[in-house]
């Protein structure tokens, strides 16, 4: 399968946390450890015969089914497996919308509760963004949360993401703080330089970089 999409040979380590992207044998794995306090998106569709399990559980494979069967270099969304030795603990997606013209990229993340609060979820976000910096182009990244999401706007600032603005979510009335990270910010801050990232130049041209881009 990689000699035909080679995005599935790329792989993202920082110290035991490993990261690749998913594939269709881990959305069991994925399913069953999913948590029953993340949010999904409000916009996905329900299956009104499902209990709530279930349509979280649709959810996810819908995402999954979406991200690569809508991929262009335009707009894409790169979910990732997260392992930490050895063990599943949770996703951590990176996105580009509109990415050729904004070279701007996006994340979200979730992990199971025994894997929180351990630092795990700060060295998903880098290993993402080291990606995003030093081999995709990006030129900023961005991410949000609701005001009251301490421990994902704590990663996000400790990171060197800076506040921005604030907007408010439709479907809820929660206040969404926005925050964004430039790229010579990052790189000055050595924040990535333990990431190792293998199986990256078979994998630009689907990010419209290489030769071709």
């Amino acid at each position: 399968m990689v000699e035909v999409w080679p995005l599935r040979g790329l792989r993202l380590q920082v110290g035991d946390l490993d990261l690749r992207p998913v594939t269709e044998a881990d959305l069991p794995s994925l399913c069953a450890i999913l948590p029953a306090d993340l949010e999904m998106d409000p916009s996905a569709t329900r299956y009104a015969a499902l209990d709530d399990p279930s349509n979280r559980r649709a959810i996810l494979v819908q995402s999954y089914w979406r991200c690569f069967g809508l991929w262009s270099p335009d707009d894409w969304a790169l979910p990732f497996a997260v392992r930490l030795g050895g063990d599943l603990i949770g996703m951590q997606t990176l996105e580009g919308p509109d990415y050729r013209a904004e070279r701007t990229v996006d994340s979200s993340s979730w992990l199971v509760r025994d894997a929180r609060g351990k630092g795990s979820g700060k060295d998903m976000r880098r290993a993402i963004l080291e990606l995003a910096f030093r081999h995709l182009g990006a030129e900023a990244a961005v991410s949000s949360a609701v005001v009251d999401n301490g421990s994902s706007l704590g990663v996000s600032r400790a990171l060197g993401y800076r506040d921005t603005h604030t907007s408010t979510l439709q479907h809820s009335g929660e206040t969404l703080q926005h925050v964004r990270v430039e790229r010579a910010d990052w790189v000055a801050s050595g924040r990535g330089t333990d990431v190792e990232i293998t199986g990256v130049d078979a994998a630009l041209p689907f990010f419209g970089l290489g030769d071709g881009g």
